[in-house]
């Protein structure tokens, strides 16, 4: 998988169809979680579901705060990484059986992956299944004024491309979140964030 070599301390670009190229944050994903994160984190004070947790600094940073957390990635390296740092992860796609369906207090959608699956809609859908009720959806978003675009990705690693993939940006209005609250948004760190309650 093209992510693996991104976790692996590949620079990596995500090329998205007709934009140009945004390079992965990857010294971020691999370092301790930091003074954006923070936004996040706060947020999680009973157990938190990371969907697409990479090397796991947001589930490790949860434990160490002894909030339970468990990350959720397709990719193989992710896991690997997750649990060298002392976290739990299981490689599963979040629209397959997870544990604890219907019982989750939160669930973290950051570095970008709000656009998991290119359709926000259907994610959110499937956020409902995740969560009790009142849980919150915690997510990284674009900046306000960027709505909603939806089309094909790739990963571009040192000269090498992968399979296009369905992905998605949305800033927090943007967002067709149906059965849920936005609580708030926020910056910190030049990152956007945003909160949504379960109805």
């Amino acid at each position: 998988m093209m992510f693996d070599q991104a976790l692996r301390g590949h620079a990596s670009w995500l090329d998205f169809a007709g934009t140009t190229p945004r390079k992965l944050s990857v010294d971020r994903w691999q370092a301790d979680a930091d003074d954006g994160d923070s936004v996040l984190l706060d947020v999680c004070t009973g157990p938190t579901l990371d969907i697409g947790c990479g090397p796991g600094r947001l589930v490790a940073a949860l434990l160490a705060r002894g909030v339970q957390a468990l990350g959720v990635d397709v990719s193989p390296e992710a896991i690997r990484r997750t649990t060298a740092r002392g976290g739990i992860a299981i490689r599963r796609d979040v629209f397959d059986l997870l544990p604890g369906e219907g019982r989750w207090h939160h669930v973290l959608l950051a570095d970008g992956n709000i656009g998991i699956g290119g359709n926000p809609a259907v994610l959110f859908q499937r956020m409902r299944e995740l969560l009790k009720p009142s849980g919150t959806v915690v997510a990284e978003v674009e900046r306000p004024g960027s709505g909603l675009t939806v089309g094909q990705a790739r990963v571009r690693t040192e000269g090498t491309l992968g399979a296009w993939f369905p992905w998605a940006w949305s800033d927090a209005e943007s967002v067709p979140a149906d059965g849920f609250f936005l609580l708030w948004q926020k910056e910190s760190a030049g990152r956007f964030f945003a909160c949504w309650e379960k109805l």
